[in-house]
């Protein structure tokens, strides 16, 4: 039986499958289930207690829920008071790693000796590229990272030692060799796969995070400060985001049953890459390119709110009524996130001359919330998201469509990270959640009988 006969009888099989599984909304609510562990006005179900990061979309006035200004804490400290914190040239991410990571913004001694053991550590073993990274490649960067994660693991002759020391020393390597890990990843597929020319830069050790990602990825290696200030902010805005974001959670779960570190942060890359998490601006970026591709104006702000329109009504752009890029689970009436970016972005357009595209995301981030609380019924306020602008960051950097997601890793593995040494210093219970069973019981009829 070759795989196109298998696949003919799964299709055979597709009807049955689904109709045997689903499972209706009004049951949901019957039995008072929250799905996606979230209530009806977006406010997560309370499943465990952390002290790295903290974000909140309203406040509590005389007992009633008022939705605020979006905020963002890492350890304390307010997202923007960290990003306004840095001098003009000044990289943050580095820094930030360490705050999430022990709890407490470094001195000048320690940020020294931590950014030392990061250039240290950014090395793989000897012939990892060639024997792992560049056999089999593949378009999908996040898988080939995935798999490298593990194989990594078969490298390291203290996995089994699971004190703390050993997962922060496993952390930093991580954090380290993440950018490799996806840019090399990357060279191999354009090289085999697209028939293009490969390029392998070593890592510079004197150099920060977002450094190293544009040396490593550049024919020349060559950058601005701009880029590297714009794409270090960008690192610094995804390296966390609460204990409750699907990638992170699924890091604490997994954590939770005393698994190693490769297995929990190979987990979590599963996580990241779906297009609802860390894919989402991909979609932003394709929609754009969609708006572009069909309004013969963009400029015209009543032919851009039509098209938009119809974006809702699922009659233009995937059919899904969805405006990629709009709202988030949490906040409400603003992402902090991208209240932050914003200003950056407005920055790198000018100096790319991409201003024209910058005034058409400026009209969307204006018009899609007047047209969405317009057509749906919301129980919260509409704004734009960090993926509204994070996708059109990457491509005036000119940065491969394969890589947007890479990149949210390169981030958040820090918060992974930190989340997994805070579960860890619990020795908490293994997570098992309830769910209740809502199929018919039956008697048992023989083979024969059937």
């Amino acid at each position: 039986m070759n795989d196109r006969d298998v696949y003919d009888y799964a299709l055979e099989k597709e009807k049955e499958c689904v109709e045997k599984n689903y499972i209706s909304d009004k049951l949901f609510h019957e039995y008072g289930v929250n799905r996606g562990l979230r209530d009806e006005s977006g406010q997560g179900v309370l499943t465990g207690l952390t002290r790295i990061s903290e974000l909140n979309g309203f406040k509590s006035v005389h007992g009633k829920r008022v939705p605020i200004e979006g905020e963002l804490w890492y350890r304390g400290y307010r997202i923007s008071t960290l990003v306004d914190s840095l001098g003009k040239d000044e990289l943050g991410f580095e820094k930030v790693a360490y705050l999430l990571l022990f709890g407490k913004l470094p001195t000048p001694e320690q940020l020294d000796e931590f950014f030392q053991k990061l250039g240290e550590s950014r090395r793989l073993p000897t012939n990892f590229v060639r024997d792992v990274i560049m056999k089999a490649p593949t378009h999908d960067i996040m898988n080939m990272m995935t798999r490298s994660i593990l194989t990594l693991a078969s490298y390291d002759e203290n996995i089994g030692d699971d004190s703390i020391a050993n997962n922060i020393r496993q952390a930093i390597e991580l954090i380290a060799v993440f950018p490799m890990l996806a840019i090399y990843s990357y060279h191999a597929d354009n090289h085999y796969n697209n028939m293009q020319s490969m390029y392998i830069h070593r890592p510079d050790p004197s150099l920060s995070t977002a450094e190293n990602f544009l040396c490593m990825l550049r024919p020349d290696s060559s950058y601005t400060q701009l880029e590297a200030k714009v794409l270090d902010t960008c690192l610094l805005l995804h390296m966390d985001h609460g204990g409750g974001n699907n990638s992170t959670f699924t890091t604490r779960v997994v954590t939770s049953t005393g698994s190693d570190t490769y297995s929990a942060i190979a987990a979590a890359m599963s996580s990241l890459k779906g297009p609802k998490h860390g894919g989402a601006n991909i979609r932003v970026m394709n929609m754009m390119d969609d708006i572009r591709s069909h309004v013969s104006n963009y400029e015209d702000e009543e032919e851009v709110r039509t098209y938009l329109g119809k974006i809702l009504d699922r009659q233009a752009f995937d059919g899904k009524g969805l405006i990629y890029g709009m709202g988030h689970a949490v906040y409400s009436l603003s992402d902090p996130r991208a209240v932050i970016f914003r200003g950056f972005v407005e920055k790198l357009s000018q100096e790319k001359g991409y201003e024209k595209e910058f005034a058409l995301y400026s009209l969307v981030e204006r018009l899609a919330p007047e047209i969405i609380a317009k057509e749906r019924k919301i129980y919260k306020g509409v704004s734009p998201n960090v993926d509204f602008f994070s996708g059109f960051v990457y491509h005036m950097l000119d940065l491969p469509l394969e890589l947007y997601t890479p990149i949210f890793a390169i981030a958040r593995i820090a918060g992974w990270s930190a989340h997994r040494l805070e579960e860890l210093s619990q020795n908490g219970k293994i997570m098992r959640p309830a769910y209740r069973n809502i199929g018919e019981r039956k008697e048992y009829v023989p083979i024969d009988k059937r």
